[in-house]
């Protein structure tokens, strides 16, 4: 199934869980340690009552809105992808967040592999063609429909899973940073 139509299926706890996925991968350009996002993975573990989830997500960003934005397009975007978060806990809204941080994240993935534009992004995440994509990005592409998976096939029980490769992938995007820092100097 395409990362697309896994958004479509995909009840509350997975769209949160995939858009908090996504941000969380991409919170080194954030200034954020690995544990900043931690209570908002809590609250889905915990049943996600719409007050407790809006809460963390205010705690959650007050304490990444210290590192502004700049000019940096890639910080922009993981920022955008934070500031976008929905308090309400709704489908529509949790669903248009998930599907805005998937394409997010792929730019910021593209963006720090140095690969050319956007136009292939739409192909890949409906499954139509993976194999121009760069490691980078492709590797994003699988994480996210990971994630998704694993929360269709065990639900509540899948949050591990998915915590787990968004930390593998943190991991990957933190060294990407530090590359390409090297690189530009």
């Amino acid at each position: 199934m395409s990362l697309v139509e896994l958004i479509a299926r995909a009840d509350e706890r997975g769209l949160a869980a995939s858009g908090l996925a996504c941000l969380d991968r991409c919170v080194p350009l954030l200034g954020g340690d690995d544990e900043v996002l931690r209570p908002l993975w809590a609250s889905l573990a915990e049943g996600a009552a719409a007050g407790d989830w809006a809460e963390r997500l205010e705690q959650t960003r007050g304490k990444l809105d210290a590192v502004a934005g700049g000019a940096d397009e890639a910080v922009g975007l993981a920022h955008g992808m934070l500031a976008a978060a929905p308090g309400e806990w709704s489908a529509a809204a949790l669903r248009g967040w998930a599907d805005d941080c998937s394409v997010a994240a792929l730019r910021v993935h593209r963006l720090l592999d140095g690969a050319g534009d956007d136009s292939g992004l739409g192909d890949a995440r409906g499954g139509v063609d993976t194999g121009g994509l760069s490691p980078l990005l492709a590797a994003e592409l699988r994480r996210q429909v990971a994630v998704l998976e694993l929360l269709v096939a065990h639900g509540a029980g899948g949050l591990r899973g998915a915590l787990e490769v968004s930390t593998e992938g943190r991991r990957v995007l933190r060294a990407a940073v530090s590359r390409r820092s090297r690189r530009d100097g």
